[in-house]
């Protein structure tokens, strides 16, 4: 079985505040907000320009099972692995 993502999907990537490199906690009132808005593509090519990559995460359809709503820095390091492969 072949699993396909829709890289040409909506996206936006999101920033977290952060307090010396690390994230705001949601307690303190912290949302992330927009960064870059286009395709899920768009959003993997720009956050995987940043450095502080933990601080960020894209939200998208999810595409189930490799894609969920949010994508986490992790996660989303492992789809731009896959994205030449699928």
């Amino acid at each position: 079985m072949t699993t396909e993502i829709d890289f040409n999907a909506p996206a936006t990537l999101r920033k977290w505040p952060s307090l010396k490199k690390e994230r705001i906690p949601t307690t303190w009132g912290a949302v992330p907000y927009s960064v870059v808005e286009g395709t899920l593509d768009v959003c993997i090519r720009a956050f995987m320009s940043k450095e502080e990559r933990h601080l960020y995460e894209i939200h998208t359809k999810a595409q189930l099972p490799l894609v969920t709503e949010v994508l986490q820095h992790e996660h989303i390091v492992e789809i731009a692995r896959l994205r030449d492969f699928l």
